[in-house]
């Protein structure tokens, strides 16, 4: 078949088989052969470039690298909402509408305030060419390759859209994806995200489209504005935005008066928690676009709508106990244990706390009554406590000075809000998280054994390391004789077992349970060094020259590898056939120009990032690291580079160049490796500079 053809046959399926599963939950075909169509697709761009579309469903998976975020005027300014936290303002807003429509009959449009970040996105032919953030309302970043990147979000609209149209409409990520991101975040000892909405918005901010489409963004539209008039109202534009395949949430309503409004505003008081993303309010507008034309605008903000805010969930109710968790990483986490009690329309009986910082902060006492809040959060979290009702037997809250499992004394790292326990092989809790890490989804994703029952056999005795996990089907006779564990359980998990000797390197990387190694951190050093032995090898110096890792995660790595205990690890899993290697080619080098030649980038670099400099160097033979010393060939430096690392290579008399200099230095495009000039020519054309 003629290639474009086949493009464009590829790209409307797998546009429809995207929709149908990230809209509808309809899946059409299985992953395997989605997979399958959208690898051929590649294969298809990668060898037709000129024929790629620029939105194709190959853009999902992001790769664009962006320096900094150009600026775009909104076309129709972006205002702000009036907001309310009364019913009686409800009421003076309904009766200022009446008056500015002279009696004329009006009706209004319901719809849930999403706590997201509000998004302008242009479709021009019905194919998305542009997303703008927010902004100061006049003007915000354009943030097109990272909104790709959210699969609910159709790249291209269905017929019967307009040549021109600007939906808006809020980013937001999934309460189930921010508690996965958070969670995956304390057992990496990382500092824990406050909300979801600051974790849209962070996430919207990334310079790697790549790192945007793994935290599964989300997307609500709530409006459609285009040139003329193509609707005679709200509800109307609502209604084609879904027919077009826009997300629009089916929480909106209609309503003929205030009173309906009310009613839709009690309706969702509790109801609005079992939604997939937090909102704080209600949106009201008058559904009538002629009529929201004669209401008008103020500086600030339109006549024609206006926010009901809910009070922020709260309760007050008793501390009877704080006890202590144990976390993967040796993170000791407080919670409290609070009489049951009603908030957000779920019965909290637990809340977070924390750490020590905080038990002080509040001066906590067991017995206290304390209020707790949902607010923008989660979990929720003790904010204050009631003085004025505090019993005189109140016990202070003591943090312990030992591991609540294992009884070792805890430490406090220096710069950290965590106590944790140092015994990592040891405490039981800590080896329990790992096992349960390692099998978990996102790693090794072992059928047959969960996180439940890979516990019951830490419990037992069976495991206690991922290596021992290897050695349950030679045990199969101890396993038939426990309880709930028939034949058939048995033969899935042995089956589970051998299958997971086929996930890549990188998801075994991460299941190790590194502390700072996470999902990305693992696929970049996989991707860098290719073996699990090279990795090992690595300095902590070397470690933090890869992108996207630093010095902090790379000392973590060096250090993790020098133990004994995890290189036997290692040794066993590799006797077991884990996979270990990368798999394919590694990438092929451009040229050796650079070989022989080590590098330092520092600061921020005109035309093109630093990570792609750093790419572009080790393509031609080049190394980085992170360090300067008087070994070092060159220090790259860019705009904004720290002063004392252009003093230590001034002292060392380490040339420092620029990012032309540096460029200057490589092949121009279609030269042959064969042609390129050796390390020391390349070295005596940069020395030329400074001679």
């Amino acid at each position: 078949m003629d290639p474009q053809a086949r493009i464009q046959e590829l790209t409307q399926r797998l546009h429809h088989l995207n929709n149908q599963y990230y809209q509808h939950d309809i899946s059409e075909v299985s992953d395997q052969e989605f997979d399958h169509l959208l690898a051929e697709l590649n294969q298809l761009e990668k060898a037709h470039p000129d024929l790629a579309q620029p939105n194709s469903p190959t853009q999902r998976v992001g790769g664009t690298i962006t320096k900094q975020f150009a600026t775009a005027r909104h076309r129709y300014p972006m205002l702000s909402l009036g907001n309310t936290y009364s019913e009686d303002d409800l009421r003076e807003f309904d009766e200022r509408v009446q008056r500015g429509l002279e009696g004329a009959p009006y009706s209004y449009v319901c719809e849930q305030k999403f706590d997201g970040v509000a998004m302008s996105l242009s479709y021009e032919n019905g194919e998305l060419s542009q997303g703008v953030t927010r902004g100061d309302g006049t003007r915000g970043d354009v943030v097109t390759a990272n909104v790709r990147t959210i699969r609910t979000l159709p790249l291209h609209l269905r017929p019967g859209s307009p040549p021109e149209a600007e939906v808006r409409g809020e980013v937001f990520m999934p309460n189930s994806v921010f508690n996965d991101l958070n969670q995956e975040r304390e057992q990496n000892g990382e500092a824990l995200l406050a909300n979801p909405r600051n974790a849209a918005s962070g996430a919207l901010k990334l310079q790697d489209s790549a790192l945007v489409a793994a935290r599964r963004l989300r997307f609500y539209a709530y409006s459609v504005l285009t040139p003329g008039r193509h609707f005679a109202s709200h509800s109307e534009a609502l209604e084609a935005a879904t027919a077009w395949g826009l997300p629009v949430s089916p929480t909106w309503q209609r309503c003929a008066n205030l009173a309906e409004v009310l009613a839709y505003i009690h309706e969702w008081e509790q109801k609005r928690f079992t939604l997939p993303v937090n909102t704080d309010g209600i949106v009201i507008k008058v559904d009538d676009l002629r009529q929201q034309d004669q209401l008008g605008l103020t500086a600030k903000s339109p006549r024609w709508a206006i926010a009901y805010k809910y009070p922020t969930a709260a309760a007050r109710t008793r501390l009877n106990e704080i006890i202590y968790n144990v976390g993967r990483t040796g993170a000791v986490t407080p919670v409290a244990l609070l009489d049951p009690t009603p908030l957000a329309g779920t019965i909290v009986k637990r809340a977070s706390v924390h750490n020590a910082n905080q038990i002080a902060l509040l001066d906590l006492r067991l017995g206290d009554l304390v209020f707790v809040e949902k607010g923008g959060e989660i979990i929720p979290k003790i904010t204050g406590v009631d003085l004025a009702a505090r019993p005189a037997d109140a016990v202070p809250v003591r943090y312990p000075q030992e591991c609540p499992a294992c009884g070792t004394p805890l430490v406090r790292p220096e710069g950290e809000a965590h106590y944790r326990c140092p015994n990592e092989r040891g405490c039981p809790p800590q080896l329990k998280a790992r096992l349960e890490h390692y099998v978990s989804r996102k790693a090794l994703n072992i059928d047959g054994l969960g996180a439940e029952t890979v516990g019951r056999f830490f419990d037992l005795g069976l495991v206690a390391t991922p290596a021992d996990i290897y050695d349950l089907p030679q045990r199969r006779a101890e396993l038939i004789v426990l309880e709930r564990l028939g034949e058939k359980s048995i033969d899935n998990l042995i089956a589970g077992i051998e299958k997971s000797k086929t996930v890549p390197f990188e998801r075994v990387l991460f299941g190790l349970g590194i502390r700072y190694v996470g999902e990305t951190v693992a696929q970049k050093l996989a991707q860098h060094y290719r073996t699990m032995a090279a990795i090992m090898a690595a300095s902590a110096e070397a470690l933090a020259a890869v992108p996207e890792v630093g010095g902090v995660i790379a000392d973590s790595m060096a250090l993790w590898s020098q133990q004994p205990e995890n290189q036997a690890l290692v040794a066993r899993l590799q006797a077991a056939g884990v996979q270990l290697e990368a798999s394919g080619e590694p990438p092929k080098a451009a040229s050796d120009r650079l070989a022989g030649l080590t590098f330092v980038l520092s600061g921020v670099f005109e035309n093109y990032s630093r990570e792609q400099l750093q790419s572009l160097i080790q393509q031609h033979g080049g190394k980085i690291t992170g360090s300067i010393s008087k070994k070092l060939s060159y220090l790259v430096a860019g705009e904004n580079m720290g002063p004392a690392k252009r003093e230590k290579a001034v002292g060392f008399k380490v040339p420092i160049i620029s990012e032309t200099d540096l460029l200057a230095l490589l092949p121009a495009i279609g030269d042959e490796p064969s042609g390129a000039t050796s390390a020391p020519e390349a070295a005596s054309e940069l020395d030329d500079l400074f001679s």
